[in-house]
């Protein structure tokens, strides 16, 4: 963060905040853009630095895709955006999440970075660094916002309260997010679902159609997973609509671009119950190999299981292209049988 800190002072014109989402890096834009807003640098405390942290000052411009990938509509949207005078700081901020969902878009918001509005900032919020998006990151200054460490998830989830068994669950489930761990905290099906995803390598019987089941069972495990994560939309719906009417308004404002922001991440929770679940088996085949090479297993059947950790690992990353997910899952189980025959 001292990056930032030294940044805010004297700014680039582009910076790529990489960590999933959850790790902090949509905070820390929020954060960033007030020290680059505020009069003093960022103070915290005058209505600029509270506006920018709530995401509603007007020289703060947020831009979330509004598809399954940013769309050139989106990017238009950004320059007309980024071509825009200052209303009140001597800069405006632009923050553009999922970056690394750009496709077809990359062109367009490559061809901005390069010819930037002398008093516009961009902050681009990425997973990870894909190679469509290799020339877009070079014209930033990049910033890592990397997973939280297993011991410091599990020691901060057991300071809320949270047993440590729980902890231990969900800090693997939740691949390292804070935001994700929070949440699913809440979830009385995270440890079932784990041993449900950990167990598949004992089922992998050779039938097509057990195999076809299982799929079944797991893609319903992941719909139950976006339950809790619902159930905070809900209530953030409520609580928005109580400080409008508190203000005079006769409904809430936005509700349509809210109630859409919290579908996409609904469907992004759940991909991420699917990557998590894979972490499981990956985990469990992994497990498998430390047992295979300690008890005197047969070199083929150790490297039958290390391969299958690298189809797991496979099948995760494809799950950021949209696929068919029960083709994708019944392809992967098939694939692994093979292993095993």
């Amino acid at each position: 963060m001292a990056t930032l800190r030294s940044s805010a002072r004297n700014p680039v014109h582009a910076y790529l905040f990489r960590g999933e989402e959850g790790n902090g890096g949509l905070a820390a834009a929020h954060g960033f853009a007030a020290s680059l807003l505020c009069a003093r640098g960022g103070c915290g405390t005058c209505q600029t630095c509270r506006s920018a942290l709530a995401g509603s000052d007007p020289d703060l411009h947020l831009i979330h895709r509004s598809g399954a990938s940013l769309s050139v509509e989106d990017m238009r949207r950004l320059v007309s955006l980024a071509h825009r005078r200052p209303l009140q700081a001597d800069r405006q901020v632009v923050i553009v999440t999922d970056v690394h969902l750009l496709g077809r878009a990359a062109p367009a918001l490559l061809k901005t970075l390069e010819e930037p509005p002398g008093d516009t900032v961009f902050v681009l919020l990425a997973d990870d660094l894909t190679p469509d998006l290799a020339t877009v990151a070079s014209r930033c200054m990049q910033v890592p916002f990397p997973p939280v460490s297993h011991p410091r998830l599990v020691q901060w989830l057991t300071g809320l309260g949270v047993d440590e068994a729980l902890a231990a669950v969900v800090a693997d489930s939740s691949g390292g997010n804070p935001a994700r761990a929070r949440v699913m905290i809440d979830d009385p099906d995270v440890s079932e679902r784990a041993d449900l995803w950990a167990s598949v390598p004992d089922q992998l019987t050779g039938s097509g159609m057990a195999a076809a089941a299982m799929v079944r069972t797991l893609l319903e495990s992941a719909d139950r997973a976006v339950a809790p994560l619902r159930a905070e939309h809900e209530r953030q719906i409520e609580h928005l609509t109580e400080q409008a009417k508190e203000l005079g308004e006769r409904g809430l404002p936005g509700r349509k671009e809210i109630t859409d922001q919290h579908q996409r991440e609904e469907r992004r929770w759940r991909t991420d119950a699917l990557r998590a679940g894979l972490g499981a088996l990956a985990r469990a085949y992994g497990q498998r190999v430390l047992v295979l090479a300690g008890g005197g297993a047969s070199n083929r059947e150790a490297r039958a299981a290390a391969e299958a950790v690298g189809l797991i690992t496979e099948a995760a990353r494809a799950l950021t292209r949209n696929p068919n997910e029960a083709l994708l899952l019944q392809s992967l189980f098939v694939r692994l049988e093979s292993l095993a025959a």
